[in-house]
């Protein structure tokens, strides 16, 4: 992974009711042959008020007989309808997607060949940041790429005694128990819930890649190395200190965000995708962004968490053509540009520039972290990904419980594992 441009995958989060998918597409119509396609996303409730919504009216204004219904919810009420409609036949014309669930929907069918529709449109890739591949066939465009930094509440630090942001283990380890043991709040969260087990992914894992390990050898499974059990270990050790915040096996990511928003947790690990969620919720709030701490001693380069909002072809539309205009157009220099401008997100086209990064210290924050280490998900693209990360969820929480040990719980999963690849 550190020599492969890869993008940045967004898991989010608050939001709106929950979303409706209508069908595979909208017939659209009526007289002079004009379409309407849906595209599902949860990016519109993160974003800034009508910022989404602009955009793709710019996209219509250039595409006369073209109209764009969103349909907008939260991430997780967006997962659980594509998984519905990927099974039914019934997605929408476009898709939001995270990188987890895309060889799931390519082997089922459910997603189109993005690579034949670039190739049909005479579309030129080398534009594209990266793409997420099956069998060496494009399926998902990064559009909008998010890294995974340590958030850190500046007043509850300083209130527990705790100068800057932690760099290393021991120094998280110090804070989170300095704050807990302050009485304001919770050293930290972990959310774990198992019917969306990201968490392993972006809370857990991403420990490992910080400190340049991997759970991977040679594309197979490797849980039992020694950097996969020094971080499982760390996390025993820090629940049975008790510096997490409560309800952690059943905490999803946007409880876990709505616990640091209200300072009730002193740190997290999360997407930048939240940053502007975080602001307008409390305005108040004094927080700071860093890279993940890494091992005590580490000197080598980080392997930071990412995420993506990622953009695809349902295969059932049966617009696909207009489908693939509005993926074009949001992977187009300007198009990207706006949409990771309004998103704070590094771009997915190569030649597109955000606005933000002189704008605003923490995107600034962020963009050096970025360019200081190396993107790292190996989640992304492996079979049945989010279910790895629920085998991996199941025996994690019975480890916290104290039900089996930490050599024991890496070789169940690891078993499991393999049964999978």
């Amino acid at each position: 992974m550190k020599n492969t441009r890869k993008s940045l995958i967004g898991l989010a989060l608050v939001g709106t009711a929950g979303l409706v998918l209508a069908g595979c597409s909208s017939d659209g119509g009526g007289a002079g042959g004009e379409v309407t396609i849906e595209f599902a996303q949860w990016w519109e409730p993160e974003l800034p008020s009508g910022e989404l919504r602009a955009l793709v009216d710019e996209f219509e204004e250039a595409n006369p007989g073209i109209t764009v219904e969103l349909l907008s919810g939260p991430y997780s009420s967006t997962r659980e309808q594509l998984f519905a409609g990927a099974a039914s036949g019934t997605m929408s014309d476009v898709v939001g997607l995270d990188g987890a669930w895309v060889n799931d929907f390519a082997r089922q069918g459910a997603i189109a060949d993005l690579s034949d529709l670039m190739s049909s449109a005479g579309y030129d890739d080398s534009q594209l940041a990266s793409q997420v591949q099956v069998d060496g066939s494009t399926y998902m465009i990064p559009a909008a790429n998010f890294v995974y930094p340590l958030y850190t509440n500046d007043d509850l630090l300083a209130g527990a005694g705790v100068d800057a942001p932690p760099t290393d283990r021991t120094e998280f380890a110090d804070a989170a128990r300095a704050i807990t043991e302050s009485g304001d709040a919770y050293g930290t969260a972990m959310p774990l819930s198992l019917e969306s087990p990201s968490g392993v992914q972006n809370q857990v894992m991403s420990w490992v890649w910080a400190s340049g390990g991997s759970m991977l050898a040679d594309g197979q499974p490797d849980l039992t190395n020694d950097e996969v059990t020094s971080a499982i270990e760390y996390f025993d050790e820090l629940y049975q200190d008790g510096v997490f915040a409560p309800g952690a096996f059943t905490m999803r990511e946007q409880d876990m965000v709505e616990e640091f928003t209200n300072g009730r947790v002193g740190m997290m690990v999360d997407s930048l995708a939240h940053l502007t969620l975080i602001r307008e919720a409390n305005p108040d709030l004094s927080f700071s962004i860093s890279a993940l701490p890494a091992e005590d001693g580490y000197e080598g380069e980080r392997g930071i968490p990412y995420a993506s909002w990622g953009v695809g072809v349902s295969e059932s539309s049966e617009h696909k053509d207009e489908a693939w205009a509005l993926v074009e157009f949001l992977m187009s220099e300007d198009g990207n540009a706006k949409l990771s401008s309004m998103a704070g997100a590094f771009p997915g086209n190569v030649d597109a520039e955000p606005d933000f990064i002189d704008d605003d210290p923490i995107y600034q924050e962020a963009f050096d972290i970025y360019q200081q280490g190396y993107p790292a998900n190996e989640f992304t693209g492996l079979p049945v990904a989010e279910e790895l990360m629920r085998q991996f969820d199941t025996e994690f929480q019975r480890m916290l419980d104290g039900d089996i040990a930490v050599d024991e719980m890496l070789q169940t999963v690891q078993d499991s594992w393999m049964q999978e690849f």
